[in-house]
């Protein structure tokens, strides 16, 4: 695809670089910004584009899209301004901080007849995108259980916890694959730092009724790094992990469980895995973006998606008790 050069990428720091970056490579960067001059500075020299702040990059005739890499508690506010001065947006998650917000930006979007997506990563990985084809598919027949875990040492947020910060990813690619939004949640955070009130651990349990279980852990205090979804159906079962070289990152054990004379019987099968086309997910998150700019069409992670996944963030605080 022949790209045009009409995004901007508002927010150059710890992740907005990523983009700036991948923006970059697929063709399509025309500018960047950030609350600080001298780092939009430093990067639009470092890939020669200019360094606009905010107000001149929506005045721009030029930009029709902004990507928006700013603390969760402005990507309404920038959003809004976006869509007020007629331009796409790919925001980062969480979409929004509240429902009001996130409803507010949905309705603007489409008042502006613009595209509203929403940075859920996983979405376009190719390990994560063959595995929901053959969910589709039925090769893990009836799902049982579906688990993911995120666990690091850091990055710690200040301005959101852990839960908000960590799991928008893992519940995306949760609700995609189970089709469908839990009846009942229990959840617990711990606040294990002892001069934040922010969580820093969590986890969540999902019943999304029909025998369908979930499950999400999430921490930035682990001492080693695991991103790892296992998927449980009654004919195999899947791993993804993204630690993992791409020749591995996706596995597919043939498990089975079989009752005889009424106890049950673990039949062990082999694993295999999944062949893959190596491809960088924030690249194909960014084409994505650029390619539903050009067509009109609705991006996976849409804002009606994004909000699916903030209401169950806003049901996992309430059922911890935040």
């Amino acid at each position: 695809m022949n790209l045009n050069k009409n995004i901007v990428v508002a927010g150059c720091g710890y992740w907005g670089k990523n983009l700036v970056r991948n923006v970059s490579e697929i063709g399509a960067l025309y500018a960047v910004s950030d609350a600080n001059p001298a780092t939009a500075q430093a990067m639009g020299t470092q890939y020669n584009v200019p360094a606009l702040d905010y107000a001149a990059a929506l005045a721009d005739k030029n930009v029709e899209g902004v990507v928006i890499a700013a603390p969760a508690h402005l990507h309404a506010p920038l959003a809004l301004q976006a869509f007020e001065a007629g331009k796409h947006v790919l925001v980062e998650k969480p979409i929004a901080l509240s429902g009001d917000e996130a409803n507010m930006m949905i309705a603007a979007a489409g008042s502006a007849g613009k595209i509203l997506m929403v940075g859920h990563l996983l979405q376009y990985h190719p390990a994560f995108i063959a595995l929901k084809d053959m969910v589709a598919a039925g090769k893990l027949g009836n799902l049982k259980y579906i688990y993911s875990n995120r666990l690091n040492f850091g990055k710690i947020r200040t301005e959101e916890n852990v839960f908000w910060s960590f799991a928008p990813h893992d519940l995306s690619m949760l609700l995609a694959l189970a089709g469908r939004e839990p009846v009942s949640i229990a959840a617990h955070y711990a606040a294990s730092l002892a001069q934040s009130n922010l969580a820093s651990t969590a986890s969540a349990h999902f019943d999304f009724g029909q025998d369908l279980q979930g499950h999400v852990t999430v921490s930035w205090l682990n001492p080693f790094k695991e991103q790892k979804l296992v998927v449980v159906g009654d004919r195999g079962m899947a791993v993804f992990d993204d630690t993992l070289p791409f020749e591995k990152k996706l596995a597919i054990s043939h498990n089975s469980v079989a009752f005889e004379s009424g106890f049950p019987v673990l039949n062990k099968g082999d694993t295999e895995y999944v062949a893959l086309t190596p491809g960088e997910a924030l690249k194909e998150e960014c084409l994505h973006f650029a390619s539903c700019m050009e067509t009109g069409a609705t991006p996976r992670t849409d804002g009606a998606e994004a909000l699916r996944v903030l209401n169950v963030l806003t049901a996992c605080d309430r059922a911890a008790g935040v």
